[in-house]
């Protein structure tokens, strides 16, 4: 079984290397490929650096992975997985790993993950793909618990290789030692995420985006509150699809009914 990791905090982020080692430990056939650069918030973006057409590539070697093919890629994450899942890796991975990233990925704000865009990515193509997000404070003090999703991975990667093609998974862990979490909880997204974007300043020519933590709880049995009370969550998520509803075919049949 074949495993691409991948993420949106660069080849060099220390999140990367730990999902590189729960990947290598299960057993997996493990290549790695990420962003040469921090590429946060660049939710299933296809962008890339090219010259003269060629998406550029560099071969790494990742410290402690003797024998796991890495590349750096200058391109967003779902780029790195359309270009793996359709003719640059031979084999094609079996499945996705994105992560760990630096910072909770929780509520509709997933939407702008790139992280989770790797996922969904992989899922268009019928890949089953799982994400996962240590929920680390907009500013942290002390150190980051890496191993936080340890224990979780062996059962999650069980449950995804028996789930369905194309299966889009993301799991938010406290940033705490495993034996200091709660149970894991399946959750519903939050209204909004944990941290959001507001515009901090407007000058002749542009404007300065910054970060601010979201100050309302949020509703009860999303992904944000019990993540916030200490429980690692799991959220089940769906590419990009058409609504269920009849508000469109409903129009156009006034539509047709006041021409006629």
């Amino acid at each position: 079984m074949r495993a691409l990791v991948t993420n949106d905090d660069g080849i060099d982020s220390a999140g990367l290397a730990a999902l590189t080692r729960l990947a290598a430990g299960a057993g997996l056939d493990v290549v790695v490929a990420a962003p040469a650069e921090q590429s946060s918030g660049a939710s299933a973006a296809i962008t890339a650096v090219r010259d003269e057409g060629r998406t550029l590539v560099e071969r790494r070697d990742l410290p402690g992975f003797d024998g796991v093919q890495a590349w750096a890629v200058r391109a967003q994450p779902g780029h790195i997985v359309v270009a793996a899942l359709t003719g640059w890796l031979d084999p094609a991975p079996d499945l996705v790993l994105s992560g760990v990233n630096r910072g909770a990925n929780v509520g509709r704000a997933v939407l702008h993950s790139g992280t989770v865009g790797a996922v969904l990515t992989a899922a268009v193509h019928d890949v089953r793909g799982l994400a996962v997000s240590l929920d680390v404070a907009l500013h942290p003090t002390g150190e980051r618990h890496w191993d936080a999703a340890d224990a979780l991975f062996p059962r999650l990667l069980e449950l995804l290789l028996d789930a369905p093609a194309g299966t889009a998974l993301s799991l938010n862990v406290p940033d705490r030692p495993p034996s200091e979490q709660r149970e894991l909880r399946h959750a519903r997204l939050a209204a909004f995420g944990s941290v959001q974007a507001r515009v901090d300043e407007v000058g002749d020519g542009g404007l300065r985006l910054g970060e601010i933590e979201v100050g309302t709880r949020p509703e009860e049995g999303t992904d944000g509150a019990l993540l916030a009370a200490g429980h690692p969550t799991l959220t089940a998520l769906r590419p990009v699809t058409e609504a269920e509803d009849r508000l469109v075919p409903e129009w156009l049949a006034r539509s047709e009914r006041r021409r006629a």
